[in-house]
């Protein structure tokens, strides 16, 4: 196990990890893998969710033989380079485990198919799924942060009052009457290439964010776009869940889903106006980057980037 090289965390957490286990681990036969992988799984999930500096776990399994396939086989872990019968379980691999984090996960990647529309050439999309679509426990902050695709009639209100807080229109320019926001979101659910989803914290929503397939939007002649690349704009309505802390969590968690939700996707993308220094410093924290930036018809945009292989690596918190 190893915590940016710090033995002396690296002591207790071998401490925690045995107080969490062992006592579950000893009331199960050690031959039925079925049951000692969940609990192995939830176990090393926990660790790594209370602990975000922690990058990798390595356990000793001789007194359970056959656990090391079953865990190498689903990308629960690797074998160990420096220990016999054991596996190193690293961070980024369990962060890709879509099951964990997704109640309405995909068993395979939606089939490749393409199509045209207005003129440009994209894989088919799958229908959004309704409900929640993403959760996951955040024990330092003490909440669940979930998404959950937007109903345009259950979550008019709440889009109304936030698009007529002056903080949010002047970015999203959206002010106006229910019967415009009614027609705007029922727009666009029904637009293929998007997603919109209300986050929440303990299930009180707090944000809307528009998430879609880069491909087929505006973004897309701007640079060099892949077929699966997903994008998003962002807002955060309720003034008691702002702040940088808050930020910190429901960003990476963003940017999670849209990685999870199709193993294909490479990069995230968005492309906030050019002067919002802070939308911009709270991406790069999170570990996008800013390659250039470009003219939109409406405003000047920053082209904010994360690939997929930086996200696991450096930013899954």
């Amino acid at each position: 196990m190893s915590i940016d090289q710090q033995p002396v965390a690296k002591l207790q957490m071998a401490s925690d990890l045995g107080s969490l286990m062992e006592l579950q681990l000893s009331e199960i036969n050690a031959s039925d893998n079925s049951a000692i992988v969940p609990v192995m799984v939830l176990g090393l999930q926990d660790l790594f969710d209370n602990r975000p500096h922690l990058l990798e776990i390595e356990l000793s399994l001789a007194k359970y033989p056959g656990l090391i396939d079953a865990l190498v086989k689903d990308g629960f872990a690797v074998l160990s380079d420096e220990i016999q019968n054991a596996v190193v379980s690293r961070r980024g691999m369990m962060r890709q485990i879509a099951d964990l984090y997704l109640p309405k996960a995909r068993n395979h990647p939606f089939p490749l198919q393409y199509a045209i529309t207005d003129g440009k050439r994209h894989p088919m999309r799958p229908t959004v799924a309704s409900g929640e679509v993403y959760s996951r426990h955040l024990p330092v902050q003490g909440l669940t942060l979930s998404f959950r695709t937007v109903d345009p009639d259950i979550d008019l209100d709440i889009f109304h009052a936030w698009h007529n807080n002056p903080r949010v229109s002047a970015f999203w320019e959206l002010a106006g009457s229910k019967d415009m926001h009614h027609d705007y979101l029922q727009k666009v659910t029904a637009d293929a290439h998007m997603h919109p989803v209300f986050g929440c914290f303990d299930g009180e929503p707090f944000g809307y964010f528009e998430i879609y397939w880069a491909k087929e939007d505006r973004i897309a002649p701007y640079y060099d776009v892949d077929d699966y690349d997903r994008g998003v704009h962002m807002l955060v309505g309720e003034e008691r869940w702002r702040g940088p802390h808050r930020v910190a969590a429901w960003l990476p968690s963003l940017a999670h889903f849209m990685f999870l939700d199709d193993p294909r996707t490479r990069n995230v993308v968005a492309e906030p106006r050019a002067d919002n220094a802070k939308m911009i410093a709270y991406m790069q924290q999170a570990g996008f980057c800013k390659p250039k930036e470009f003219d939109f018809p409406h405003k000047r945009a920053a082209l904010m980037m994360l690939s997929r292989e930086a996200f696991f690596d450096q930013f899954c918190v």
